[in-house]
């Protein structure tokens, strides 16, 4: 079984925390772990985050919500791929 694991860099999450929840929920079950990281700035939430999710399923499905997630500004992304050997 291959494994992805996907890291989102989230540069802006005021302008853009919307548009990318609305990709993670249309791909939710293509995600089996996900785990959101904000940055902290004097005791309060910063701009910035970063998602890791883990991806099962159809990898077909995974190119979909790469492309999806990276065509939102203020979003990067770089992955992980594992082979299962």
């Amino acid at each position: 079984m291959n494994r992805r694991i996907l890291g989102i860099n989230v540069s802006n999450r005021v302008e853009v925390a919307e548009k990318v929840q609305k990709v993670l929920t249309t791909y939710g079950c293509s995600i089996r772990t996900r785990l959101g990281l904000h940055e902290e700035d004097e005791g309060q939430s910063g701009v910035g985050g970063l998602i890791l999710l883990e991806l099962i399923g159809d990898e077909n499905e995974w190119l979909r919500l790469e492309k999806d997630l990276a065509a939102i500004k203020h979003v990067e992304i770089k992955k992980m791929d594992f082979s299962g050997n």
